[in-house]
């Protein structure tokens, strides 16, 4: 069972100690800025991760109390309607039955509504959070993308508007791995959101998430094969 999920204390160390990294080759780069974000965003997982994981018991606790009254009332509703003899017994009866009926098809709703309450706010939590990885994915790309290793292979002519290119091909390949690494680190808090959390809605939005970090981390790993070919 120890290698079958995700552990949130090792995500959370893996996305410490890459912050010290980047702290340590990259001390006044931006990039250092997203890291520290990043730690953020994976200390709060951790304890995301352990709520959505943890019943609500308080909520279930009044959820049962609700559903428990709604039967009671549903008995005592179908305790009125009784079948009598004689003139209008029988429609009588079938009035009775008739709003019988529909006080449980109201009930069985606001019971189905009630089960779901606990989902549904968890749900809306982990979507929040997701929000927050893509948007995080976003900026991680936004950081590598003028990191092009073919304009340090093959010097040209600047522009006034051309960014600076200090980095030498050795920093340009320690810059596009920690930026591949936090990418990685991403995918792996999405998957601990709903790894105890098996909702499809979330389950669709969790793998769109890792779907786009495996998309911008093979457009870096592109760039680290050129610097590879080239050194």
């Amino acid at each position: 069972m120890v290698y079958r999920k995700l552990d949130p204390s090792h995500i959370t160390a893996t996305a410490e100690r890459l912050r010290r990294r980047i702290e340590e080759r990259f001390p006044d780069s931006s990039l250092l800025r997203v890291a520290k974000e990043l730690e953020a965003v994976t200390s709060e997982a951790y304890a995301l991760s352990e709520t959505i994981a943890t019943p609500d018991r308080q909520l279930r606790l009044v959820t049962g109390l609700c559903i428990g009254l709604l039967v009671v009332l549903l008995a005592a509703i179908a305790a009125q309607v009784r079948l009598e003899t004689g003139p209008g017994g029988w429609s009588d009866f079938l009035q009775g039955l008739e709003a019988l009926v529909n006080d449980i098809v109201f009930a069985g709703i606001a019971i189905y509504f009630l089960v779901g309450l606990e989902p549904r706010r968890k749900r809306q939590r982990v979507l929040k959070a997701l929000h927050t990885l893509r948007s995080l994915v976003h900026i991680v790309d936004m950081h590598q993308l003028t990191k092009d290793p073919e304009r340090i292979l093959r010097t040209g002519p600047r522009t006034a508007s051309s960014p600076d290119r200090q980095m030498t091909p050795f920093e340009l390949t320690r810059y596009l791995d920690y930026s591949s690494e936090m990418l990685a680190i991403i995918g792996k808090i999405a998957a601990l959101y709903v790894q105890d959390f098996n909702d499809p809605v979330t389950l669709d939005a969790a793998s769109s998430v890792q779907d786009l970090t495996v998309n911008h981390s093979r457009a870096i790993w592109q760039k680290l094969m050129i610097l590879e070919r080239s050194v």
